[in-house]
């Protein structure tokens, strides 16, 4: 057998063992990376005070009650 040959079989196989040590390093280091950084949590919807809640309903009440007199006056009419 060629010692010339097996040494350069070996290199070879040296370069490709190099690249994959060095992909699986910057995996590595990818996950490390975003593992460290915070994210913020995702809310849910925002809750609302007692005052909010108020606001609403009283618009929402002023609606409905506007709504069904404009009905109340095309059925009459």
């Amino acid at each position: 057998m060629d010692l010339f040959r097996v040494i350069d079989e070996l290199r070879e196989e040296r370069k490709r063992l190099d690249y994959t040590i060095k992909a699986l390093e910057n995996i590595v280091e990818g996950e490390e990376i975003a593992s460290s950084v915070v994210r913020p949590k995702r809310r849910g919807r925002k809750s609302m005070s007692r005052e909010e809640r108020q606001k609403v309903s009283d618009r929402m009440r002023r609606y409905w009650a506007a709504r069904r007199k404009k009905i109340v006056e095309e059925t009459a009419s």
